[in-house]
């Protein structure tokens, strides 16, 4: 295996909508022009059979390897935390997704806030940021804005589409609807829709950025609602790493004294979890989190497809091979959940293997030990239907 991985990459940029035609969303919305900020790695091959498209996850960005120190537009939003790709372990020559054979693309959210359309992007008929008035958007919106990066590309039909958590959805979104366009489907530590624990934890986080008068409706400008951005991720933070994990994360003195009215820090997990919340502040856009929030809450796969069933849904799909990866100590998309879904692919006819990971790590295993995942990933790859 290489250790050079793919080196200094940089995100290029997609427009379309411009002409005249704006862009539908599910919602009842739309959007006269639209871009997506987007990277690839490897060579496409001379008839565009060799693409792998690689969904981030809540708060990822297309940046998955490589190393990328700036991206136009977004400016200090792009942290040090951002500048090595978020599977590096996974994407380069000679690994799990070896560029040397495939394709790689990966674009950012629409609605996200590193580079593609957002809240935080310009308007273009007023010549100022959205803001507030960003319309709604759903991951299937997200999907058919790739599937137009993908025609841009000259990509036609994918080799395989590969999403973690609510890139899960995605790629389960872009196998159904458009099953003629993917042959390898792997969802990694997804599920179906939206969970009652999910709906719960999210409208949290809603709620703690709606409740700071900083937020002021979603017309914050440049003086974001530090406080309920910050709340917000710790109440995400905890479904995503397991708590020994966090044990182990924490420091062992306490960094930091007190919160606004007088609460004194006692324990380094307090600690642990104020500084998740205070890092992600400076690296997120409080209404991009708002909207990939009611994305997640209103997720619905059946609906998006006009589908009545499950085997309806995946009907279609039985000329494709589904890899769907569980990891043992998940509390956010919890293992049951990916065992209904193998469970919803082997009643309609669709090959599809489920492997569960063996980690402490929790949810983020795919992100800090990809390294589990990459013998499976591989075999699914390069294996010979």
């Amino acid at each position: 295996m290489s250790n050079a991985g793919v080196g200094e990459v940089e995100t290029r940029f997609f427009t379309f909508g411009s002409s005249g035609e704006p862009f539908p969303l599910s919602g009842g919305g739309s959007l006269d022009r639209v871009v997506l900020a987007y990277e690839t790695y490897g060579t496409l091959s001379n008839v565009a059979s060799n693409a792998v498209l690689v969904f981030h996850a809540l708060t990822g960005s297309q940046h998955a390897a490589g190393i990328n120190r700036a991206v136009p537009g977004v400016g200090d939003r792009w942290t040090d935390d951002l500048h090595v790709g978020w599977w590096e372990q996974l994407i380069g020559p000679g690994r799990a997704i070896d560029t040397d054979r495939w394709f790689v693309v990966c674009a950012n959210y629409l609605g996200g806030c590193y580079g593609s359309t957002g809240p935080s992007s310009t308007d273009p008929a007023t010549d100022r940021r959205h803001g507030a008035s960003f319309p709604a958007v759903g991951f299937g919106d997200m999907v058919d804005a790739d599937m137009r990066l993908l025609d841009h590309l000259g990509i036609g039909r994918l080799h395989a589409a590969v999403g973690g958590s609510t890139g899960g959805f995605m790629v389960l979104s872009l196998a159904t609807r458009y099953p003629d366009r993917v042959e390898v489907v792997v969802p990694v530590a997804a599920g179906l829709g939206a969970t009652a624990l999910q709906i719960v934890h999210n409208f949290e986080q809603i709620s703690a950025i709606a409740a700071d008068p900083a937020f002021a409706g979603g017309a914050y400008g440049d003086t974001p609602p530090v406080a309920g951005l910050a709340l917000a991720r710790m109440i995400g933070h905890k479904t995503f790493v397991s708590l020994s994990a966090m044990r182990t994360r924490a420091r062992n003195e306490i960094v930091g004294e007190a919160l606004p009215g007088g609460y004194r820090l006692r324990h380094t997990l307090e600690s642990y979890m104020l500084h998740q919340g205070t890092k992600f502040v400076a690296r997120f856009d409080a209404n991009s989190y708002l909207r990939i929030m009611d994305a997640w809450q209103s997720v619905d796969l059946l609906a998006e497809a006009g589908a009545a069933d499950w085997d309806q849904l995946f009907s279609p799909c039985r000329h494709q091979r589904h890899l769907n990866f569980s990891i043992g100590s998940d509390v956010c998309f919890y293992p049951e959940e990916q065992v209904e879904l193998a469970a919803a692919l082997t009643a309609a006819g669709v090959p599809n293997r489920l492997v569960e990971i063996a980690s402490d790590k929790g949810h983020d295993a795919f992100l800090v030990e990809p390294e589990r995942f990459a013998d499976d990933l591989r075999h699914a790859l390069e294996e010979d239907p």
